[in-house]
């Protein structure tokens, strides 16, 4: 009686491990997917801020120049601030962006069955 215990609570304590090990390696991918994310992410904003800070510069130079000279009327000063359409990065980045993350989901997956397969695999030997 005892000694089935005892195996009982051995295999316990190896299903236990073999589940916390399955536990450390998905929070280490979903830490690399969220450290991923936000790199991309701040690295996106300041691509942003970089090329907008930019352009306002120079719409503010324009309008400085005109100004100075008498030129500057409502038309021009309309024109200036309006907003430009996307141009090709924004229409690849609309069309690339859903598919990479489907992508990403996709490999995921296979990268958690996987492993799951392999802790089902190690527990059955």
């Amino acid at each position: 009686m005892k000694e089935d215990l005892k195996k009982k609570a051995e295999e316990l304590e190896e299903t236990l491990q073999a589940q916390l090990n399955l536990i450390k390696s998905d929070s280490q991918d979903w830490l690399k997917v969220g450290s991923g994310i936000l790199a991309g992410g701040l690295l996106a904003f300041g691509l942003v801020k970089l090329i907008k800070g930019k352009k306002e510069s120079k719409n503010k130079k324009i309008l400085s120049v005109l100004e100075k000279e008498g030129l500057l009327d409502d038309d021009i000063v309309a024109k200036l601030n309006a907003k430009k359409q996307s141009g090709f990065v924004g229409r690849m980045a609309a069309i690339l962006l859903p598919m990479a993350i489907g992508y990403g989901r996709e490999q995921l997956i296979k990268g958690y069955f996987s492993s799951s397969e392999e802790v089902k695999s190690e527990d059955e030997e």
